[in-house]
């Protein structure tokens, strides 16, 4: 844990850089998936495909803080809709998770790379075989983090650690251990797709809106899992890779990238054994936030304060999670916070304590809050007792507004938002 009482510390406590993906679905004037090729060239850097040859990705350059993050999202999402409204049969941004109307798995065209970069084809084509095309059209947001280097040298400093590599490394291990713990709080706050198309569960049954108790139907159990409970290794970082390594060994899954975990610690460049080799920890991903159709960016920019505020809280506090009954435990509680009402599901914890999940939400947002007033800022207060209030009042959470707003027609009712922003 970062000794956040110490002044140099402290004074860099907030000091990070931030990087958002954004994955979204092009659609056309009728609500099915676009069938054109990626409108974007391969020199637009900030604007890939993801699983979709129409699933857009946004990769924003690591900023300074959660506004930088915020306003270069929103850049970026405007140049797509201006790119899309300019194409001679225009083109609309999806703004939900869950996906319009599909017409079958012929529909959703796997993204299709060329010369070298063609086994990235290849790598979709057998996670299609997989898991089936209809999964693959979720899509959310996944937050990026890493603490200044100036700020952990002076814990390092602090620590009596001898290399400040593998302090570092040793870091952002133990953080995602404690993240991966905590991470149904992220799902709870952030949860925005209660509806789905009838078309998602039955081929050619399209135009009905299905509620299945969900708020967040991709971090349900229809949603992003293997097709098992990984168990990790926190102990260190090369402990953490191998047991990555060991689970693509025994072929439960083909890459670290097919890996659906919640929470990742990813090096600097690719996500690869040889990156982590080389180059070490670099950063931790947030892999499981919802599109909010409320807002133009896709993410309110106090869910992305309130991110950075999460892990430089549980960054000084002692390492959670490492055994693996509490990677279990966790991996269950991230997918009940899944769930619509939150005062009727229960955390899973380990001393039987059987709270629901809205009231273990109101406990940490007051403990967060006891944290940081010792910091004395306003918008720290402002941003926790935002959060706060979504588990005061379920009115308040993004799921229930997008419910209220988007039932009794979601698909049609979403293209009638997305045409007026234009």
């Amino acid at each position: 844990m970062l000794n956040y009482k110490d002044k140099t510390v402290q004074t860099r406590l907030f000091d990070g850089l931030i990087g958002l993906e954004k994955e979204s679905l092009r659609v056309t004037e009728d609500g099915f998936f676009a069938q054109t090729p990626h409108p974007f060239s391969a020199d637009e850097k900030y604007i890939v495909r993801d699983f979709c040859e129409n699933q857009t990705e946004i990769n924003t350059p690591p900023v300074s803080g959660p506004r930088e993050a915020y306003d270069e999202l929103l850049r970026l999402t405007r140049q797509i809709r201006e790119t899309l409204s300019a194409l001679e049969e225009k083109e609309y941004l999806w703004p939900f998770s869950n996906p319009p109307y599909i017409l079958n798995e012929d529909s959703i065209p796997i993204a299709i790379f060329e010369g070298e970069d063609h086994v990235k084809t290849e790598y979709r084509e057998y996670l299609a075989m997989r898991y089936g095309r209809y999964k693959m059209t979720f899509s959310g947001i996944h937050f990026n983090y890493s603490f200044d280097d100036e700020l952990l040298k002076a814990d390092f400093e602090l620590s009596g650690e001898k290399d400040f590599k593998k302090y570092k490394d040793d870091f952002y291990v133990s953080l995602a251990a404690s993240a991966q713990m905590y991470n149904w709080l992220v799902v709870a706050i952030a949860a925005a797709s209660p509806l789905l198309d009838s078309s998602y569960f039955e081929k050619n049954n399209y135009g009905k809106d299905v509620y299945n108790g969900m708020a967040s139907s991709r971090c349900s159990d229809i949603g992003y899992w293997n097709f098992f409970t990984p168990i990790l290794n926190y102990s260190d970082l090369d402990s953490y890779v191998e047991s990555i390594d060991n689970i693509v060994k025994y072929e439960f899954i083909r890459s670290p990238s097919e890996l659906y975990f919640p929470v990742r610690v990813k090096p600097p460049g690719s996500y690869s054994k040889e990156a982590f080799k080389e180059k070490g920890a670099d950063h931790i991903e947030l892999r499981m936030i919802d599109l909010n159709p409320l807002d133009e960016a896709g993410i309110d920019i106090r869910d992305i304060f309130f991110l950075q505020l999460f892990l430089v809280y549980l960054a000084c506090r002692p390492t959670e999670g490492t055994d693996a009954n509490a990677q279990i435990r966790a991996i269950a509680n991230t997918k009940n916070a899944a769930r619509f009402d939150l005062k009727t599901v229960h955390l899973v914890t380990e001393d039987d304590k059987n709270l629901p999940i809205a009231d273990a939400a109101v406990q940490i947002m007051d403990e967060m809050l006891d944290f940081f007033r010792a910091f004395e800022r306003e918008d720290i207060e402002e941003t926790l007792l935002y959060q706060k209030s979504k588990f005061i009042d379920m009115k308040n959470r993004y799921a229930w507004q997008v419910r209220e707003q988007f039932s009794d027609g979601f698909v049609k009712k979403g293209m009638e938002m997305v045409r007026s922003q234009i």
